[in-house]
């Protein structure tokens, strides 16, 4: 007997030869009499297992250290046909194996056994393990050890932590796993992850990479790289991704779930309506994908059918924030009713948990307001925004509207400018437009209109800003070369109306100026400019009768409007 067991370790150890090295413990044929110590098992001197064939042993343990998704479940199989269950070899492997596909692997498809560790012996090490897991705790292991299974174990308990130093602090133990077992993904896989949860992403994605290489059953290190590109706005490339993976797991919540959560990012409302409904149906009472599919239906408009997801969420937590911003969205978007969106906003306000957007959305209301106090109010909030190291762009474009909308033209120009250093959108390039309008520097908004103007030459706000700036800076005859060419194939009457209304500023005499603005508001009554231009015509006419009438229309249109407040004040005993 001890013969065969010399001849079998020279043969493993020959086998060897010109592969890489693989560090884990030996196989020797152990007689049923053989009892292991601790010590024999952490050195790799031994395998206490007592099995009748010589290399069963050696095959089951070699399958759970490669730890792919196809290698865990053929050690379970091979445990339970070779009846090896009951022993506390068998216990342990099986234990590993299943808390590894379980925690690793959730998409694999497979009838798992029940688990019974052992509790003392030299593998009872794996039940300390999984306390700790359990517990959310990491204990690490002795550096001298030779076991593989207890470097990788213990990070178990960090998937779900937030810790950035606790994960680091990891890191050192999933390197030596690496070293000990080269051809595994799943240590790899490990390191990455820890990588990606302290935003190291391109570390991460090296570490993903290198997991994919050794085996691509490996496909949480797929899902992880398509996190990466989510984080990194790299939508396209994530759906794709993910899109593919789904055809291997085509019954993969969790990867449904996460392109779910892709189409949300990237504001594809109908894609991620679908991917919510089908995650829905699988789980009903899953509570993130019920406020999701609340989110995009209210984000599609839909404020009606918003409400069944919502009243269903509210008897699982009717305090969370993003519930009581989407109650308050539906409040005010959709019935119009400010004071009852403000009701569920002003509870947020208090928390210094609230998230930024619910705050700039809950100011914006306020400043909208037609009661001044609440527009004092609004701004309070936003100079609290505003007040920090680095406000964020939302917070920017607030205070820019707001600016504008008070005629506050030294503070916009500031704003604006903030926003074209982080960019320069269509809409910062209108604003910056409408800024210098404002203050009277005409050659500063024709460059901002030009630039509008050639970026998209179809878009109305774009051609309407480039008119005005021609009008403006005396270029008569090109603007009604424009005027003229959009008034033809203008599509709706609020189309119309803005370039009869253009129009009016080309002409010279009064009968074509007022039947320009009468065609303006004959296609939209509600034109303010067009308004604004009638009252100041029969304002100068003396024509108070007609005078009142327009400026009636024009408060009723803008009430708060800065530039007719003095007008408001004239006209106050005839209004």
């Amino acid at each position: 007997m001890r013969a065969a067991k010399w001849f079998l370790i020279l043969a493993t150890f020959a086998s060897c030869a010109g592969k890489p090295v693989v560090q884990s413990p030996p196989l020797v044929v152990i007689e049923d009499t053989y009892t292991p110590t601790q010590d024999t098992v952490a050195s790799g001197e031994a395998d206490p297992v007592t099995v009748r064939t010589s290399n069963i042993a050696e095959e089951i343990r070699a399958l759970v250290w490669k730890a792919t998704p196809s290698s865990l479940v053929r050690a379970l199989d091979l445990i339970r046909s070779r009846e090896l269950s009951n022993g506390e070899f068998g216990r342990a492997m099986n234990a590993v194996s299943v808390r590894l596909l379980k925690s690793i692997y959730p998409d694999v498809r497979s009838s798992f056994p029940p688990t019974d560790p052992p509790k003392t012996g030299v593998y009872s090490i794996y039940m300390r393990i999984f306390s700790d897991i359990d517990r959310f705790v990491y204990t690490p292991p002795a550096f001298s050890s030779v076991d593989f299974l207890i470097y990788i174990l213990p990070f178990l308990s960090l998937l779900n932590d937030s810790n950035g130093d606790r994960v680091s602090a990891a890191m050192p133990d999933l390197q030596k796993a690496i070293s000990l077992n080269p051809t595994s993904p799943i240590a790899l896989y490990l390191l990455g992850f820890a990588h990606e949860k302290n935003g190291n992403f391109s570390e991460a994605l090296g570490e993903y990479a290198k997991a994919l290489a050794v085996s691509t059953e490996c496909y949480p290190a797929t899902q992880g790289s398509a996190r990466i590109m989510t984080a990194r706005g790299l939508y396209q490339d994530a759906v794709k991704t993910l899109s593919d993976l789904l055809v291997l797991y085509p019954e993969s919540i969790g990867i449904k779930k996460q392109l779910a959560h892709v189409y949300f990012m990237m504001k594809d409302w109908p894609r991620a309506e679908n991917a919510i409904a089908e995650i829905l149906q699988q789980n009903g009472k899953d509570a993130e994908f019920i406020l999701m599919r609340a989110h995009v239906l209210v984000e599609e408009g839909l404020f009606l059918q918003a409400q069944a997801p919502l009243d269903i969420y509210a008897s699982i937590n009717p305090n969370n924030p993003e519930y009581l911003f989407l109650r308050a969205r539906i409040q005010a978007e959709g019935y119009r009713n400010r004071d009852g969106a403000l009701n569920y906003l002003r509870s947020l306000l208090a928390s210094p948990l609230t998230d930024e957007p619910i705050v700039v959305y809950t100011a914006k209301l306020l400043m909208e307001s037609q009661r001044a106090t609440e527009q004092a109010e609004g701004r309070t909030v936003l100079d609290r925004l505003l007040n920090v190291e680095s406000p964020s762009i939302a917070v920017i474009e607030l205070a820019l509207t707001d600016a504008i909308k008070r005629l506050a033209w030294t503070n916009a120009r500031f704003y604006v400018a903030r926003l074209l250093e982080k960019r320069r959108s269509m809409d910062d390039l209108l604003n910056a437009y409408i800024v210098e309008h404002g203050i009277g520097n005409n050659a500063a908004a024709l460059s901002y209109a030009q630039e509008l103007y050639r970026t998209d030459p179809a878009n109305e706000e774009a051609c309407v800003a480039y008119i005005s700036a021609l009008l403006d800076t005396g270029r008569v005859d090109e603007a009604l070369r424009l005027i003229n060419a959009r008034l033809s194939s203008a599509a709706n009457g609020v189309s119309k109306a803005r370039y009869y209304y253009l129009r009016s500023r080309t002409r010279t005499s009064d009968e074509t100026k007022l039947s320009d603005l009468r065609s303006c508001l004959f296609e939209d009554p509600r034109n303010l400019n067009a308004l604004i231009a009638m009252f100041d015509f029969y304002r100068k006419q003396r024509d108070d009768r007609r005078a009142v009438y327009y400026l009636k229309q024009a408060l009723a249109v803008s009430p708060s409007n800065p530039s007719l407040k003095q007008y408001e004040k004239d006209y106050a005993g005839q209004l």
